[in-house]
């Protein structure tokens, strides 16, 4: 039986693309199942040929590599991500870990790391390049800070935090069910225990809480 990470890779530009196909082709456990030059491309590829991984440019044509994750998780296909991007915005790698990304690496980094972080990903662990492990490292601290603050976030179940991430980012119930690929009701329901829990009164007090601490939950 083949035990190779099925991996789908998704790049734009195409010497970038060739140097990483053959990057991983000299992997004996790694098969490349499909490349895209556009996201939905690599969304259709993700469907249909069903990888372990898949390794995204952010900065996809048609649908960027965020797109693609949210659909990825409101249709629950069972796939790893890995960010590979010039990117080392803290923002942009703040969304990535809120939509699950297990992989962020900028396009600098080394054959040893790329292969690393797939391993590590292909495993269930995280990684991300060192030059993002400063901002780990203060966000930890800016969260431990803030769950003294408040401390009914320890309360909250993985899932309710998930909803809690997308509230700050001001989406609806509505925007949140979608993405998630669940019911209205049952973000309602969610928020209501976030707010029982955080003791908080009234939805839009709860917006107005996350999105002003964004970067602490």
């Amino acid at each position: 039986m083949d035990d190779k990470t099925r991996i789908v890779i998704a790049e734009d530009h195409p010497f970038f693309l060739e140097g990483l196909r053959r990057v991983l082709e000299k992997a004996g456990s790694i098969s490349i199942v499909g490349d895209a030059a556009d996201g939905p491309t690599a969304l259709g590829q993700i469907r249909s040929l069903k990888p372990n991984l898949a390794i995204l440019d952010i900065g996809l044509p048609r649908m960027n590599g965020f797109d693609i994750v949210r659909t990825i998780r409101a249709e629950r296909i069972p796939v790893e991500i890995v960010f590979l991007t010039i990117h080392d915005d803290e923002d942009m790698f703040e969304t990535a870990l809120q939509l699950g990304v297990k992989g962020y690496l900028l396009k600098d980094c080394t054959d040893t790391e790329l292969l690393r972080c797939i391993g590590a990903v292909s495993s269930g662990q995280h990684y991300a390049s060192p030059a993002m492990t400063s901002y780990l490292v203060k966000k930890t601290q800016r969260v431990e800070q803030f769950a003294e603050q408040a401390p009914g976030l320890r309360l909250l179940t993985p899932h309710e935090r998930t909803i809690l991430r997308l509230i700050a980012q001001d989406k609806t119930s509505k925007e949140i069910a979608r993405e998630l690929g669940i019911a209205r009701k049952t973000v309602d329901f969610h928020r209501s225990n976030i707010c029982r829990k955080l003791e908080i009164h009234g939805q839009h007090v709860l917006t107005r809480f996350a999105v002003r601490h964004r970067q602490e939950i």
